[in-house]
């Protein structure tokens, strides 16, 4: 991934550096907030990390013009010294993350790492049309997906790759989807399902069992497809955050 480090402190950009170089990563360098606009527009970072306070424009102003460039952008700001209310600022304006220095490298490792891989999807429904006409809108946007029409085969998905979301229809033939939303939170108890049906009065004691045991929403055939794209990348952003929080 090309990663963008942008900080006044000289040796700072360049101990960031070359730590994510040698981690397989193109790093490259911007030493104000200006100059790291610039290389948004002309170098397409995958990421940013940047300082919140530097001469010129404070990183909190340069990622709200990062943002308006590339809006999609994952930035997180580092400080020594951050208030909370700085912090705020901050995460109002789009940051993933404020994080404190000296950076837990480690931390932001594990974050690249979910960055790089947060976007594969699967796609759980009995009607194979259904499932390949979404599979093919999330993949214009850019997702891995996967499908499946028969519910026993589910567990399998996820054990053989990482899964951001399951998109699991209520109603699989002869089989609840209730019960395989209790299949895979007994086995992955945090995986995000977003359930859907086109059975909304049929499956309405099925609706409300799958919201009392977790699952994170219910999508109503035909629905937007927009809707969940946003459900998507709310959960996607949701999990990278979590992956910056310091313990």
């Amino acid at each position: 991934m090309k990663i963008l480090v942008v900080d006044d402190d000289r040796r700072i950009v360049k101990t960031t550096c070359d730590i994510l170089k040698i981690k397989g990563h193109e790093a490259i360098a911007a030493y104000t907030g200006e100059e790291g606009v610039e290389m948004v527009k002309t170098e397409a970072p995958d990421c940013v990390l940047m300082d919140i306070r530097m001469p010129g424009i404070s990183g909190v102003e340069a990622l709200r013009q990062m943002k308006a460039i590339s809006p999609a952008l994952p930035v997180v700001l580092v400080s020594a010294y951050t208030t909370g209310e700085v912090a705020d600022e901050a995460k109002h304006a789009g940051a993933y993350a404020v994080l404190s220095k000296p950076l837990n490298f480690q931390m932001v490792l594990s974050f690249l790492s979910l960055l790089h891989k947060e976007e594969n999807i699967l796609v759980v429904d009995d009607d194979p049309g259904f499932g390949k006409t979404l599979k093919d809108i999330l993949i214009l946007r850019g997702y891995q997906v996967e499908t499946e029409t028969e519910p026993e085969k589910v567990l399998d998905h996820l054990t053989n790759n990482y899964k951001l979301v399951i998109v699991l229809d209520l109603k699989l033939g002869d089989v609840n989807g209730v019960e395989v939303l209790k299949r895979i939170q007994a086995k992955y108890p945090n995986k995000p399902v977003v359930m859907m049906t086109g059975y909304r009065q049929e499956m309405g004691a099925s609706i409300e069992k799958a919201s009392q045991i977790g699952a994170y929403t219910v999508l109503y055939k035909p629905f937007e497809t927009d809707a969940l794209l946003q459900l998507i990348e709310e959960i996607r952003i949701k999990k990278l955050q979590n992956s910056l929080v310091s313990t």
